[in-house]
């Protein structure tokens, strides 16, 4: 029996076929090509951890030189609290997803009031919201990296910022996003932008977090703000948001680097400060008084 292709029904026949032979095609080439994308992003993510510590490498080496570097990752809960046994590692946790997922709406609806979005933060999900730090090594000190992400103008914006072990100052900050506008908000990713975060700190002197505000003319006498991106207003508004609140969590955790750092600094006091030179106590003049003393 001939068939006749110039019916409806081969036309019919023929598209379907292609189209379920051309989508297995796709499937099957998406699925060998997603170790090599999750490889790619991981490394990514890598080079911008080590880029906020100021180390700039390639991809194919980032892997490597993230391993040298790296001290420590912990995964901290909505209170700042070290989580013993998290669900996930903290570089596998994506802060991104998470923020896609439901997280900017409880930022947005609790914005004012911080214990009731770390309330909502600890209920969330199966085992609550949790937060990944990552200790590497900067010269011969610790420096702890915290990942971000917030809304800029047209979508997400993320970045990470980098704190000393002082538990206070910044020492490195680098920013990203998909879809702010070239030449005003997109250049949060250009070091004119991300260089004037070090050595700001994100305590004033009395003690109060403040974090780091992204304004105009802020950089001006303030060592906790930054100079805001020229035209990029609702840019620079949504790193302001996205610093102070990821770091607010933060601040527990920061608070007890601040307290080691301060009982360190006693226990390596120079001998020199807790002696009393012999040019400032005649050590005869006091045996004499003794003596007075005993007579």
């Amino acid at each position: 029996m001939a068939v006749d292709v110039n019916s409806n029904k081969y036309t019919f026949i023929f598209a379907t076929v292609m189209v379920i032979v051309v989508a297995t095609l796709l499937a099957l080439a998406s699925e060998s090509l997603k170790p090599m994308q999750n490889a790619n992003v991981a490394n990514e993510k890598r080079q911008n951890i080590l880029s906020s510590i100021g180390i700039s490498v390639d991809a194919a080496d980032a892997e490597v030189a993230y391993k040298e570097n790296l001290v420590e990752a912990l995964v901290l809960d909505a209170n700042g609290q070290v989580l013993e046994s998290p669900e996930f590692g903290a570089f596998d946790i994506d802060v991104l997803k998470d923020y896609k997922a439901g997280l900017s709406g409880i930022y947005k609806a609790n914005a004012n009031d911080m214990e009731a979005m770390k309330a909502a933060l600890l209920s969330w999900g199966d085992g609550g919201v949790n937060y990944p730090l990552f200790i590497l090594k900067k010269g011969v000190e610790n420096v702890y990296v915290v990942p971000m992400v917030g809304t800029g103008l047209w979508g997400p914006v993320w970045g990470y910022v980098t704190v000393a072990d002082d538990g206070k100052t910044v020492v490195g900050a680098v920013f990203d996003h998909k879809s702010e506008t070239p030449g005003l908000g997109a250049e949060i990713n250009q070091a004119s932008f991300q260089k004037p975060f070090e050595g700001k700190t994100i305590f004033d002197e009395s003690g109060e977090f403040t974090g780091i505000k992204v304004m105009k003319g802020g950089a001006k006498g303030s060592e906790h703000a930054v100079d805001a991106i020229s035209g990029g207003t609702i840019t620079s508004n949504g790193v302001t948001e996205m610093i102070v609140r990821t770091l607010k969590i933060y601040e527990p955790y920061f608070r007890k680097l601040q307290a080691a750092s301060s009982s360190s600094e006693l226990v390596e006091m120079p001998v020199d400060s807790i002696t009393t030179s012999s040019d400032s106590l005649n050590i005869e003049e006091v045996v004499d008084s003794l003596e007075l003393s005993v007579e």
